[in-house]
């Protein structure tokens, strides 16, 4: 990173006053929303080869994306051991740390069954299943993730899933990264391939030869990942847990906000991957330019300075009237994590709409989230989180619902399903009831 770079070229400053609707729109773009329609048909041809040619697909295309020539696709009991001895203790003493938390929160919002009478003789229930068969995702493309197993195994373990199989991308060596295999097992997955982007969404969706065919598939990713996830989830082969891409984050700002600390959000995502999106709005102008100044400063100091700089190419710092309207604008983005910088945050928490993890106050880095304190940094982007939440144990589970009725029940209720049926002239199903009302009378 050049540290003499201007503060102006490290985000674009808008007035949001200043802007048309057109202009507004354009602000809060996603970088992948541009780029969507040139991944679709690679992802589509990805997908294809996986399907039809199983492994030797999946070798092929790992050769040609992550220049390894593999082997076994699955980790063996060797690799496994060899991690275990690489990995530094204290890196592995904090991953069990974080689990415990990550299973407190998640143990704490476990759904139960439930029954309820709804008439006399009638009764209603909910059980909970874990779903059969599923596969999670590690991205390991610029930086190996291994928190993100954390966060999907440890849901996963809480559910009881009976098959949970893990996919990463293989590093230059042909190995997986060792932090993401340990995390791996501390979670109780046995089961990792060394596979990454498109074709690892595709063998877990339509299983192959080596990898097991899944019912549902979780984890973030680039934007090949996700549009993979939505493709297999669209044709019907596997369910997902959401639309999980590039991450990104918006902080809302007030003028006693801490520049620092604001700025060191921004760059903790924009140092994600170059189509990483960060936001800031803020109602004070002083604020905005001394965030600017700790971006040029603290990028200077950053190994990964000229990824977090490419991002910070498709982000935005935006002058806002006031905080009212910057939370209008928060949940019109819908932002996957969304940092109140401000002085009484709680109090401003109920204006949140959506998003996918909320930060409150000025010593809550988004980063706590990414790794330990224990919610799930599995979220939604792109804006679904309008309608999707972050993962959960209940991502892991089905929720079957189950009735039964009684002599007295059918007699208490049939009338009224009887009366609903002949009005949507379904004569079949008006007489499955009075067949059994008679019976019962």
């Amino acid at each position: 990173m050049n540290a003499n770079i201007a503060p102006q070229e490290t985000a674009r400053v808008l007035d949001w006053s200043q802007l048309d609707a057109d202009a507004r729109a354009q602000a809060l773009l996603r970088p992948v929303q541009v780029v969507a329609a040139q991944t679709r048909a690679a992802v589509a041809a990805l997908i294809d080869d996986v399907r039809t040619r199983g492994d030797d697909a999946l070798r092929e295309i790992t050769a040609r994306f992550d220049k390894v020539e593999l082997d076994a696709l699955e980790v063996g009991a060797e690799e496994f051991a060899a991690a275990e001895a690489a990995i530094d203790p204290a890196l592995r003493a904090a991953m069990v740390e974080a689990a415990q938390r990550i299973e407190v929160f998640h143990r704490a919002g476990m759904s139960r069954d439930y029954a309820v009478e709804t008439a006399p003789g009638v009764v209603c229930e909910k059980v909970v299943r874990p779903i059969g068969r599923v596969g999670l995702y590690v991205p390991a493309g610029s930086a190996p993730l291994p928190s993100t197993a954390l966060m999907l195994g440890v849901p996963a373990r809480l559910a009881g899933c009976r098959q949970v199989v893990l996919c990463t991308p293989p590093r230059a060596d042909g190995s997986a990264d060792p932090a993401v295999l340990v995390a791996a097992r501390l979670t109780g997955v046995g089961r990792v391939f060394k596979l990454g982007g498109a074709q690892a969404i595709a063998a877990m969706a339509f299983g192959t030869a080596s990898v097991p065919e899944c019912d549902k598939l979780f984890g973030p990713g680039n934007s090949f990942v996700t549009e993979a996830k939505q493709q297999v989830a669209q044709s019907g082969a596997a369910a997902i847990d959401m639309p999980a891409g590039p991450s990104e984050v918006l902080v809302i700002a007030d003028a006693g906000a801490n520049a620092a600390f604001v700025a060191a959000d921004l760059l903790s995502q924009a140092e994600h991957g170059p189509d990483s999106q960060v936001l800031l709005l803020s109602d004070s102008d002083a604020l905005i330019a001394r965030v600017q100044d700790e971006l040029v400063r603290q990028l200077a100091q950053l190994s990964r300075a000229d990824i977090a700089t490419r991002a910070l190419a498709q982000s935005r710092l935006i002058r806002v009237p006031s905080l009212d309207e910057a939370f209008e604008i928060s949940n019109r983005y819908a932002p996957e994590h969304l940092i109140l910088a401000l002085r009484e945050p709680r109090s401003w928490l109920e204006r949140v709409e959506a998003a996918g993890s909320v930060f409150l106050g000025d010593y809550t880095p988004e980063a706590l989230g990414d790794y330990c304190s224990g919610t799930n940094h599995v979220l939604p982007t792109s804006g679904a989180a309008r309608a999707y939440s972050g993962v959960s144990v209940a991502s892991f589970q089905n929720f079957v619902s189950v009735q039964s009725a009684s002599r007295a029940g059918i007699a208490a209720i049939g009338d009224c399903a009887l009366r609903l049926a002949r009005a949507e002239g379904l004569d079949a199903h008006a007489n499955a009831v009075a067949l059994r009302m008679e019976q019962a009378a």
